[in-house]
């Protein structure tokens, strides 16, 4: 029986992340993985099924919430910059690493949407790292941001990031908007009514709430981990791309797998962005599994 334990660790600036370790049944040390979720999510938000997945194969899994969000700390609340979060997550590599249950030299990762940008920045970066699942990942920042931001709609988002600028510079804190919202007149980083579903999901009261600052908005479009993905070979690499993505956009991601070199592995799920996480999770979580099997057992 999968056993799920409360762990944390440090991390720069004296702040402490916290997660969930899972470890399998039967004496160790296991081959691990290491887990995070993506824009504003925290690891209630559709992941646990994925970790007990994996540790009912065998593997130790760390499931961490970034600094900022969820159980971890960090301020300012609901702040999100990609290479604070990439360099917090090489903590948590270091952190599995030294867990006697843990076989050090058997460690890989799984990211998912920025996270999967994440993923492919630590895959061509952290040579620790054995095999590395993206799942439906950000390429391109710049991209994504001119595909779901209406040209008209750019001088008065560019105008907010400003205004926000200048009130930091006078002592403000970071500005906020909504993570997700229907309503035009909010400003929210997402608008699709499974964003909206999926975000709002119910999770444990005082764990996430629907807020951003607007510097993360201003980071993810300047956020390019697509140029990253030539270099994660020689660590394999795994890339589940959804074929009706209009988030992290299905044929960037496409064009970063042709892009990469191998080992590597394409899986094409039905759906959109969110469905690995609820219609197409037997696939998803399968596909990924036969990758650490294959790459750390």
């Amino acid at each position: 029986m999968v056993q799920r334990e409360d762990v944390a660790f440090g991390a720069d600036g004296g702040v402490t992340l916290r997660g969930w370790l899972f470890l399998p049944d039967g004496p160790g040390p296991h081959p691990a993985i290491t887990m995070a979720h993506g824009y504003a999510g925290v690891r209630d938000h559709g992941l646990e099924p994925f970790a007990r997945a994996f540790a009912e194969a065998g593997f130790a899994v760390l499931l961490h919430d970034h600094r900022n969000f969820g159980a971890s700390d960090g301020l300012p609340r609901q702040d999100i910059d990609p290479w604070r979060q990439i360099a917090d997550w090489r903590r948590a590599i270091s952190y599995l690493e030294s867990r006697p249950e843990v076989d050090a030299d058997r460690i890989g990762l799984w990211g998912t949407s920025y996270a999967g940008g994440h993923a492919i920045v630590l895959g061509a970066t952290d040579r620790r790292l054995r095999a590395v699942v993206s799942q439906v990942p950000t390429i391109s920042g710049f991209e994504q941001g001119r595909r779901r931001i209406a040209p008209e709609a750019v001088t008065k988002l560019e105008a907010a990031f400003d205004e926000d600028e200048r009130a930091q510079a006078r002592g403000e804190a970071p500005r906020t908007q909504a993570v997700v919202g229907d309503d035009p007149a909010v400003p929210a980083s997402y608008r699709t009514q499974e964003a909206i579903d999926f975000y709002l999901q119910p999770v444990p009261e005082g764990v996430w709430s629907n807020e951003v600052t607007v510097r993360s908005n201003r980071l993810a479009r300047m956020y390019e981990p697509g140029t990253w993905v030539t270099r994660v070979s020689p660590t394999p690499l795994l890339m589940v791309v959804a074929a009706n993505d209009t988030v992290t956009l299905t044929d960037t991601g496409l064009a970063a797998f042709e892009q990469a070199l191998e080992p590597k592995r394409l899986q094409m799920i039905p759906g959109g962005h969110f469905d690995p996480y609820t219609t197409e999770f037997d696939q998803a979580s399968t596909g990924a599994l036969d990758w650490f099997r294959r790459h750390l057992s």
